[in-house]
């Protein structure tokens, strides 16, 4: 789900922390891309003219890695060398979260069953999308898939947009790759929103800085990490009442959110009222510390397509056209190779910071540029 009204507030009182580019910005770049956000859009967008995912000859779903096959071998055509992550066990505090939607999902296969006999078709197909979910199967299928293209894929013990910040942070990869706005309270080096969607909708990357987000809201991280809660996020239940501006408000305001619910109940004539039992601090511990793979213990190799597994697992067990296989094969081969020619900043280590999102390709070619003089 993300942070409810984070990207409005940071687009009015951060704007200078987002950068739009073009795809062909990011050449060059290694990249952790959420997996598992990407399986829940392929189920959803990748369909026949009826309206049904794409199916093998046994009936199983096939959308999936007709998504993950073809939207990788177009971000290599970039220069880009994507990594993906996989969400591990969702934390315990999710459980309220995972519920509620469980609740509209057998709401939405209620509606689409009645709609079977009375509805018009782009009615149920609506109800349709919204009772997919991913299942483990395919979440096998498409590391299987991965594996088979030489694309490397990350585990996550937990929650794949932490660990793609990890990755971030560490310098193994260049940015973090997801859709939810709750990435920014990992703290990635670069946040980047819609590379999995910028070619099929014509969108342009945007790029987060989380240093010039916490800058211009004037606040630390823990601030934030308090304002993010007070928005509304997986873990926990927000004070009813307090919509993106007051909580900000309140927030520069009181600076926490223990002070913010003291300031409530000294407050006899207060309209907002805490939830009881508010698991905020076990929220705020989640972003601050969440349960990750180090970056540095992680291993990401890109390798040279498995030509003949990928015919194998693609054409003979799932159905797809042999020749659009090897020619996507070749093509990922290629676009790979010219990848790692990489970019100029590619060639320098990039040291320590206390503050990664200020490190980069900018500082290394001054650097670069300097000595050139000298």
């Amino acid at each position: 789900m993300g942070i409810k009204g984070l990207n409005a507030l940071v687009k009015e009182h951060a704007p200078r922390a987002i950068v739009s580019n073009e795809m062909k910005s990011l050449f060059g770049r290694k990249i952790a891309i959420d997996a598992s956000m990407c399986l829940y859009q392929f189920l959803i967008a990748v369909r026949q003219q009826d309206g049904n995912n794409l199916t093998n000859e046994s009936g199983d779903t096939t959308s999936h890695l007709m998504g993950f096959f073809y939207r990788t071998i177009r971000m290599a055509s970039y220069g880009i060398k994507p990594c993906y992550v996989f969400d591990g066990k969702p934390p315990v505090l999710k459980g309220g979260e995972l519920e509620k939607r469980l609740k509209r999902r057998e709401e939405a296969e209620s509606k689409a069953t009645e709609l079977k006999e009375t509805g018009s078709i782009e009615e149920l197909q609506k109800f349709q999308r919204r009772t997919v979910r991913v299942t483990k199967e395919q979440n096998e299928d498409a590391k299987k898939l991965l594996k088979l293209m030489g694309i490397p894929f990350v585990n996550a013990p937990c929650e794949a947009e932490s660990q793609c910040a990890e990755l971030s942070k560490s310098g193994k990869v260049y940015g973090a790759a997801s859709e939810d706005m709750d990435t920014l309270c990992y703290q990635p080096a670069h946040f980047l929103r819609n590379v999995t969607a910028a070619e099929a909708r014509k969108l342009k990357i945007e790029e987060y800085d989380i240093n010039k987000v916490l800058e211009d809201f004037e606040m630390d991280i823990n601030t934030f990490v308090d304002l993010c809660i007070l928005l509304g996020c997986d873990y926990c239940e927000t004070i009813k009442g307090i919509g993106p501006v007051t909580a900000l408000k309140l927030i520069k305001e009181h600076k926490n959110i223990e002070n913010i619910i003291k300031s409530i109940e000294e407050n006899p004539k207060s309209k907002y009222k805490i939830p009881e039992n508010w698991p905020y601090k076990e929220a705020r511990e989640l972003f601050l510390n969440p349960d990750v793979l180090k970056g540095d213990d992680v291993i990401l190799k890109w390798e040279e397509p498995d030509i003949e597994g990928l015919v194998e697992f693609m054409v003979k067990q799932n159905g797809f056209s042999e020749q659009r296989i090897r020619d996507g094969a070749s093509k990922l081969s290629k676009a790979l190779k010219t990848g790692t020619q990489g970019r100029l900043d590619g060639f320098f280590k990039v040291q320590p910071s206390s503050s990664p999102a200020k490190r980069g390709a900018k500082d290394d070619k001054k650097s670069f540029n300097k000595k050139r003089k000298k």
